[in-house]
């Protein structure tokens, strides 16, 4: 893919997430991605993602009325510093209950 549909593919995704998120997408000039009132959000959109995996076991192993949820943890690095990755239903319903 060139170049030039990368960046619509990614301003695409930017606009899509926005409005999921009630936010607003900023673009490259804003430094983040989308602007919201509590998060400031990057968003990615690639074509295929290993934590695509992950999730679906966690997905898998997740008992009935739990969220599924990982933890990304970089070995060397504190704890503090690890990534979670929720799917954006399970985020969107989350965030509902902080607006």
């Amino acid at each position: 893919m060139s170049t030039n549909k990368n960046r619509q593919r990614g301003k695409a995704t930017e606009r899509a997430v926005a409005k999921r998120l009630d936010g607003k997408r900023v673009g490259v000039m804003g430094g983040e991605d989308v602007e919201h009132p509590i998060f400031s959000i990057e968003v990615k959109s690639r074509k295929a993602f290993v934590a695509t995996d992950w999730m679906a076991q966690s997905a898998r192993n997740c008992p009935e009325g739990k969220v599924p949820l990982v933890v990304v943890h970089v070995t060397g690095q504190r704890h503090t510093e690890d990534m979670v990755i929720l799917r954006m239903k399970d985020f969107e319903d989350f965030l509902g209950k902080l607006k």
